[in-house]
């Protein structure tokens, strides 16, 4: 597996007005990411009603109380687990700990099916639900890799051959637009490649998710693929059902409970539902796009910022009296 170099932490929040641009690892974010904060983390820097990162804490700032009531962590992948496209030892490490220590961690991508597996193999987490809810993949009773779908297999049969034409429609349709190339593991959805390998400009994003909801279908956009699919499953629904699943409990009865961890616009949702939302500090690189913002922020960007997270809590769980 190869490891990418680790994104170095960025100052506390508290002096972010005079951030410095050595934070991140790569030096045209780090000005995106630099602007925006110096403009918008500051109340009275806020420029407009969408851009209200004034909402959101330095995740340092998490009540002693709440670090110890958690009680499970779900997380995105890409950014967030990883830099580069590969998970960084902090990470890792982190995963390890969290599990070591009693917590279940559940990772929430819109990565596809293929290309989870083997992480679902190597890894330690406890499931990873790929394709924005569509698939779980975890081990069994046996230690064997089991992987289930939230569709029934004639769903899955009937919509390919759709999934296939807006595809062909929108690689017509949006000049420069390219499927990603982890598509061939893709058993439910769609992907468009507008960071990964390629670069799309925000208009030819925009068009590409135009014509996926004029073909009825959901679309959301990560940080590095847009992605498209029909059904009614969302990260939030692939989040509550791996849950009961895997652990027999309601999501939603301990909401207050878990902690969510992201990067991007696609994580607006799972930000807006728990209350313990977390996004690492890449996040603000969509701080135009966004309007829902996470509850805290960490220092650290990507795999580092997971890190943080981790740490916070298992510090937490320490503490806690057993």
């Amino acid at each position: 597996m190869r490891v990418s170099a680790v994104a170095k932490d960025i100052p506390s929040l508290g002096t972010l007005a005079g951030i410095s641009r050595r934070a991140l690892q790569r030096s045209s974010e780090s000005d995106a990411i630099v602007n925006a904060l110096q403009r918008c983390v500051l109340p009275r820097l806020c420029k407009t009603s969408r851009m209200r990162p004034n909402l959101f804490k330095p995740w340092t700032e998490l009540p002693e109380a709440q670090a110890r009531a958690v009680t499970g962590v779900l997380t995105d992948i890409d950014d967030t687990l990883t830099t580069e496209g590969a998970i960084t030892p902090d990470a890792l490490a982190a995963l390890a700990q969290l599990k070591a220590a009693g917590l279940p961690v559940i990772a929430i991508t819109g990565r596809p099916m293929g290309w989870s597996e083997p992480f679902a193999k190597a890894w330690p987490i406890d499931a990873i639900v790929a394709e924005n809810g569509a698939v779980a993949l975890f081990r069994d009773g046996r230690g064997e890799l089991a992987i289930e779908y939230a569709q029934d297999e004639a769903t899955r049969r009937h919509n390919a051959r759709r999934l296939r034409e807006v595809a062909a429609r929108v690689l017509r349709e949006v000049p420069g637009s390219t499927l990603a190339q982890d598509s061939a593991g893709r058993v439910t959805d769609i992907a468009i490649d507008h960071a990964e390998f390629a670069r799309l400009t925000q208009p030819q994003i925009d068009a590409a998710v135009a014509v996926m909801r004029s073909e009825g279908m959901n679309a959301t956009v990560s940080s590095i693929h847009i992605n498209g699919w029909f059904g009614e499953h969302t990260k939030l629904s692939g989040a509550r059902w791996v849950v009961q699943r895997l652990l027999g409990r309601a999501l939603d009865a301990e909401r207050e409970r878990w902690v969510y961890v992201g990067d991007s616009t696609n994580d607006q949702l799972m930000f807006g539902h728990f209350a313990l939302s977390v996004g690492v500090a890449n996040l603000m690189t969509f701080a135009d796009a966004l309007t829902v913002w996470p509850a805290y922020l960490t220092a650290g960007a990507r795999g580092a910022g997971f890190a943080e997270v981790a740490q916070r809590l298992l510090r937490a769980r320490a503490l806690t009296p057993r």
